[in-house]
């Protein structure tokens, strides 16, 4: 899809106090800056009025681009609609589990709306033939981080009682699936689906949850046929896939299937934003990357990441280096900032870009114009960089839902913890023992490719699913499942067979008896050097052994001696199950054991140095070594081989200053 690695920016002249943009093509260009992103943000610019359509200032844009030898990504504007539109169709706002949306806010419209389609068609289409054949124009983002918006309007309910009937057939199939019987929910006939706001019925609500991610797949596959018919060949198409939010990029993104959406685009693109001076880890940088690069399988774009960021996220010296080169250790193709200058009024005055308030080249500025420097002569060594993992994480959106309906905390507590955070507790520790690792998808079932399954709190799965899991060990895979996987089915209804079902041979345990451990309850083992102290936490599941061993177990003054952590020989694999969670450091002393068992080695390297491996365009091996310390630090590369871009042979022990970073390109 490109032909160097692409570092930019998101550019927003509409936004700038005053009319600079030759100088800024200028900066840009000389900061090493060959991309940017525009258009996505400002419908009303482009629109100002119903019908009254107004291109000159995005055209000026990208003559300037060209101009500047930079490439251009066209947004297309759909995800925030002008004041016009909220005038013309008062119901185009959402009406949401929470209530009716106000005009102000993004992303706050009911995507079915028909008038809504109307007008995002009309904007695609006359931008789309206003700036298509401009030669600066490289690329497509379909949207912005489209989520349902939690659209709950009367013509989205229609809509979700056709998708029922889609897949039920009859009130009977559906009342069956769905548990419906309870508290007398059965309906007599389509017709008395009620507002699916007031269900109490978990499968039910999971379903219309599933619908509303239908529909983000639904409304990009839309705007890409839509623009098919104008974009030229060599141009590719993409998005900025995001991830669930908590004031950075956590985990999976409970609103979307990303997996079917990237079906609308020809390389994924996403969102990652991360802590940032002493709490920066690289473990977004990480999780999101193995997630974006696992949609299409293959290498992604980052379209969005911080430079100075929010207020409290501005990076130390060295970071924005080591972030960047990061990104691309992991398989991303391109680093764009978001965003080029800092904006001076509106809701994200305090984000920061590039430039700070001033539009002057500051230390930031300096910064990225040494790493755009640095990407340029590493391009032809690391573009497209592949890479072969060996072992798979899946992730589960359904699961997502089943866990959000049914937490992991007692009758009456707030839940602290969802399925995002246990997906991290397992990613992080593979992070921390520099196992690299993919994100596949639950609609997968050939897993043959991998040493090792990972199933973080796979709660609901179909027949298929788990039996393909459990064909894949008996030939000779591997498995690491937790607490709570194969307890439901696809639509959340618990099964009523031996826990965890279908997968109990497999593991060679069942279990009927679960709870909240008590304070004091805590991990213990002779067999695995856990931290003095390890408490479980949240979830405990009391598992009955029948052909698995015990690798931990409680230390807990009913329960004392039950098995906590298993493994088993299971035909010709073997399978792991982790029946609690408890403290990351005893998790990573669990995998460190674990692991080798399971079928993949771990490397001798620990964080805070982070070692990732792939193999380049010429097809030599490339080993990326990142210090997320504050301290120097030494270590011995993995192999011999000579640092890139250009630099000498290294074999012997080397030194990494505070936040560096350095690729080696094997012999």
């Amino acid at each position: 899809m490109t032909d160097r690695l692409l570092y930019g920016a998101a550019y927003y002249a509409e936004y700038m106090p005053e009319d600079r943009l030759e100088e800024d093509m200028r900066l840009l260009t000389e900061a090493g800056f060959g991309l940017i992103r525009v258009a996505e943000s400002t419908w009303s610019t482009w629109e100002p009025r119903d019908g009254a359509f107004d291109f000159s200032l995005l055209l000026r844009v990208l003559d300037a681009a060209q101009a500047h030898g930079l490439s251009v990504i066209v947004g297309t504007p759909t995800y925030a609609i002008p004041p016009w539109l909220a005038k013309k169709y008062p119901d185009i706002l959402s009406d949401t589990h929470s209530g009716p949306c106000r005009y102000g806010p993004r992303q706050n419209f009911d995507l079915t709306h028909p008038g809504y389609r109307f007008h995002a068609e009309r904007i695609i289409r006359k931008l789309s033939q206003a700036v298509a054949d401009h030669p600066a124009v490289i690329g497509w983002q379909l949207d912005n981080e489209t989520k349902p918006y939690d659209t709950c309007s009367p013509r989205a309910q229609a809509l979700f009682k056709q998708w029922l009937k889609g897949r039920f057939g009859t009130v009977e199939a559906l009342n069956e699936a769905m548990g419906l019987a309870y508290w007398s929910n059965a309906l007599g006939s389509w017709d008395d689906l009620p507002d699916v706001r007031g269900t109490i019925n978990g499968s039910l609500g999971a379903e219309y949850q599933a619908f509303q991610r239908h529909l983000v797949t639904e409304f990009l596959l839309w705007q890409r046929s839509i623009l098919d018919g104008y974009k030229r060949p060599d141009q590719f198409v993409t998005h900025n896939f995001d991830y669930e939010w908590r004031g950075f990029s956590f985990g999976l993104q409970p609103d979307a299937d990303q997996f079917a959406a990237a079906a609308a685009v020809d390389i994924a693109g996403c969102d990652i934003y991360h802590p940032a001076a002493g709490s920066l880890t690289g473990a977004e940088i990480a999780f999101g990357g193995a997630l974006a690069r696992g949609l299409k399988k293959k290498n992604y774009l980052v379209l969005e990441t911080q430079a100075q960021g929010p207020f409290g996220r501005l990076p130390w010296p060295g970071q924005l280096r080591l972030q960047a080169l990061s990104h691309i250790a992991c398989g991303a193709d391109g680093v764009e900032y978001w965003h080029w200058h800092s904006i001076h009024n509106a809701v994200e005055s305090y984000w920061k870009g590039v430039l700070s308030h001033d539009l002057t080249p500051g230390e930031t500025y300096r910064e990225c114009a040494a790493i755009g420097r640095e990407l340029a002569a590493l391009s032809p060594h690391l573009l497209h960089l592949q890479k072969k993992n060996r072992v798979a994480v899946m992730v589960s959106p359904r699961s997502q839902t089943g866990l959000a309906w049914f937490p992991t905390a007692p009758l009456g507590q707030a839940p602290d913890k969802n399925y995002s955070d246990y997906l991290r507790w397992l990613c992080d520790s593979l992070y921390r023992l520099n196992v690299e690792y993919d994100v596949i998808s639950d609609a997968e079932r050939d897993f043959s490719s991998y040493d090792l399954l990972v199933l973080p709190c796979l709660y609901a799965a179909g027949e298929d699913l788990l039996r393909a899991v459990d064909a894949y060990v008996k030939k000779g895979g591997h498995l690491l499942a937790t607490f709570r996987t194969a307890f439901a089915d696809e639509h959340l209804k618990i099964r009523h067979g031996a826990q965890p079902y279908l997968l109990t041979d497999c593991l060679g345990l069942t279990y009927d008896q679960f709870t909240a451990p008590e304070a004091g309850t805590a991990l213990v083992s002779d067999a695995i050097p856990l931290p003095e102290d390890t408490p479980v936490t949240d979830w405990m599941e009391l598992p009955r052994l029948t052909t698995a061993r015990a690798l931990c177990t409680y230390r807990h003054p009913a329960w004392d001696g039950t098995a906590a952590v298993t493994v088993n020989r299971c035909g010709a694999g073997r399978a792991a199950y982790l029946a609690a969670c408890f403290s990351p450091a005893g998790l990573d002393a669990v995998m460190e054991r674990l692991l080798p068992e399971l079928g993949v080695d771990v490397p001798q390297a620990r964080f805070p140095l982070v070692v990732r491996t792939g193999r380049n365009g010429a097809g030599r091996t490339v080993d990326f070594y990142g210090n997320y310390s504050a301290a120097p630090l030494t270590f011995t590369p993995v192999r011999p081989g000579r640092l890139l871009p250009d630099g000498g042979r290294a074999e012997g022990p080397l030194t990494l200053g505070p936040w560096d970073a350095l690729f080696l390109e094997a012999d």
